[in-house]
């Protein structure tokens, strides 16, 4: 799946909130009208509750803010594998001062309700083994794009499905979101499987829209609606 670096930087315009500096009215008869409409803007318009990058826990795994002392387990366990990082949108990262520098930047971001970037941690060994965050943002669609990745030696064990499903519970109870999406290249169809598995529906294909470390490539996107959330967890009880 196409993780990015940093949350948010191919978002639609859609997705970001302008301040009030964004606004230049000039004419005084017009100053009621822009307050207005400013009030409009930056208020009106928002329907999800953002909570920010608070900690999760499943059975197994606890999600929660990464630390700068994580840069070694993070390059070790996915960031410097060329293997976890083929179908990604960010390079391999060449050494662990590059590590530590991304993840200089995401803490820095933790002050923010609407940056969620979360580290993947097994209970049972302690040790950060992935990333799975909320890539892009659109408030007026109430829609929010996931990305993932995790450890090569942690691959089929259920653990992506399990932090990605508690990632949409999160989001669909506490922040409201109404549609969560994803998308991979087709040639790393298990990143599709662990979507279906949590609920998500196959959307299609779209050829030759998007690029990885593969180059240009096809992406195939998955959603679930709030609706659709609501009906699956009424039938599982």
């Amino acid at each position: 799946v196409h993780l990015l670096h940093r949350p948010y930087e191919n978002a639609e315009p859609a997705g970001i909130r302008p301040s009030r500096s964004d606004f230049q009215w000039t004419d005084a008869v017009t100053v009621q009208l822009a307050e207005l409409l400013q009030k409009n803007v930056l208020e009106g318009e928002a329907h999800m509750e953002h909570k920010g990058t608070v900690t999760l826990e499943t059975e197994r795994l606890v999600l929660r803010r990464f630390q700068l002392d994580d840069a070694p387990a993070m390059y070790r366990n996915w960031a410097g594998d060329g293997e976890v990082t083929k179908y990604l949108t960010w390079p391999t990262h060449k050494n662990v001062e590059v590590s530590e520098k991304i993840l200089s930047e995401w803490i820095g971001q933790y002050d923010r309700p609407d940056f969620y970037n979360w580290a993947i941690v097994i209970k049972e060994a302690g040790e950060v083994i992935g990333n799975i965050s909320v890539v892009s943002i659109q408030e007026k669609a109430e829609l929010v794009h996931i990305g993932y990745c995790i450890s090569r030696s942690r691959w089929r064990q259920g653990i992506t499905s399990e932090a990605l499903g508690e990632l949409i519970r999160f989001l669909f109870e506490e922040v409201h979101a109404g549609c969560i999406s994803s998308r991979h290249d087709p040639r790393n169809p298990n990143s599709g499987k662990v979507m279906k598995k949590c609920g998500m529906k196959y959307d299609g294909t779209l050829r030759h829209s998007d690029w990885n470390n593969q180059g240009i490539c096809d992406a195939s996107y998955y959603s679930i609606l709030r609706e659709e959330y609501d009906a699956r967890k009424k039938e599982a009880g």
